[in-house]
């Protein structure tokens, strides 16, 4: 008689692990070792640029990778530790003159790496002597934008490329021509109970070397694909730019990684815009906190920039307390008004004292643009 029993169920055998899933994924937890990240979207964001150094010459743009903090202390430059020994042929440096940097990009570009980025573009006067270091991170985002220099004893105009991609790290944004081009990781200190391992040369740099040598070999024959890729983006414009050679290589591993590149793409560039929003938000509730603080002080013509923050740093129902570990700080209030072209000066005050400080003049066409007091409804009867 024959049998009435199911025929046994087939389990499919699950999809083998390609090598790129397996390095990205190993490098991704290497990474949660050593640092705190603000969230999972920024380990597959870091992870994947890391990966992507390792086929620049296949790529249109370069992507910066900005990773900034509000305060000393948040993992900015440990995070820079571990890039540094699993990107492709790094550079790495600390206050380099752009002469310096410029020379040593090659069409076979090195990896740049920028720590303590904020000396550079720190304050307005240390910005303005940096501005070539700035205009040359803003052209190596794009491939053939080189610069030209004289040189040589003929004096003959020699073309130099600027194509590269470049790590920068530093308290406080970087310049709004270089954030737009980055993937930007927002670090944070640690809270009590987030542990890391500590990071050691000698010992911990052997595991991410073998790591950067398992990149280089599953990328470089995917090369000639690599450069055909035109993946589908969850961003447009600029954004789309920056994060496409993210996704490519998330692509080119297979498995949950698209998912993994697409969906961090779609939450950090939401959250930079959003950012960027709160950011002129922002500077339009500063307008109007400093005339209530002029107002305090009865309307004087000018007012010490030490006594201003010292009004807007003591009200609770404001930002500027929290606006950094130590409130609204000279620097943060100096970039907060540069795009209203608004700055300090040294000025004469009461009783013959010179300090640095600001005229009730310099606001009033800002504070009439962007924030002007409610017109008095008219009294006079119909």
């Amino acid at each position: 008689m024959p049998s009435l029993e199911e025929p046994p169920t087939v389990i499919p055998d699950p999809a083998p692990v390609s090598e790129g899933e397996r390095v990205l994924t190993e490098l991704r937890e290497q990474i949660r070792r050593y640092v705190v990240l603000p969230s999972e979207e920024a380990f597959t964001a870091v992870t994947l640029w890391v990966a992507a150094t390792h086929l620049q010459t296949a790529w249109q743009h370069a992507p910066r990778l900005a990773v900034v903090g509000p305060a000393k202390r948040c993992g900015k430059s440990r995070l820079l530790d571990v890039i540094t020994e699993s990107v492709h042929d790094p550079l790495i440096t600390v206050n380099a003159s752009a002469a310096a940097v410029f020379r040593s990009i090659t069409d076979t570009p090195p990896t740049l790496l920028v720590d303590e980025a904020d000396t550079l573009f720190g304050s307005v006067k240390v910005a303005e002597k940096n501005e070539e270091m700035r205009g040359l991170l803003n052209a190596g985002h794009q491939r053939n934008r080189p610069t030209l220099r004289v040189s040589g004893p003929n004096h003959e105009v020699a073309k130099f490329p600027t194509f590269a991609m470049a790590a920068l790290a530093g308290i406080g944004d970087l310049p709004d021509t270089i954030m737009d081009r980055s993937i930007v990781i927002r670090m944070r200190r640690r809270r009590l109970g987030e542990k890391v391992a500590e990071f050691r040369t000698f010992r911990d740099t052997p595991v991410l070397h073998a790591l950067r040598d398992r990149f280089a070999a599953w990328l470089a024959p995917l090369h000639a694909d690599a450069m055909e890729l035109t993946p589908t983006m969850p961003v447009e414009d600029r954004a789309a730019d920056t994060w496409q050679p993210l996704v490519s290589v998330a692509d080119l591993a297979g498995g949950q990684w698209p998912d993994l590149a697409r969906t961090a793409c779609r939450v950090m560039a939401k959250h930079e815009a959003e950012h960027d929003q709160d950011s002129s938000s922002l500077g339009i509730r500063l307008l109007a906190d400093i005339r209530r603080a002029f107002a305090t002080e009865g309307n004087p013509p000018a007012l010490r920039t030490g006594r201003l923050l010292d009004i807007l740093n003591q009200d609770d129902e404001t930002p500027w307390p929290e606006h950094t570990a130590n409130g609204l700080t000279p620097r943060g209030l100096q970039i907060l008004l540069k795009e209203y072209g608004i700055s300090s000066a040294t000025r004469r005050f009461h009783g013959g004292v010179q300090a640095k400080g600001f005229t009730r003049l310099q606001f009033a066409d800002s504070w009439a643009r962007y924030c002007p007091e409610p017109t008095p409804e008219s009294t006079t009867g119909v």
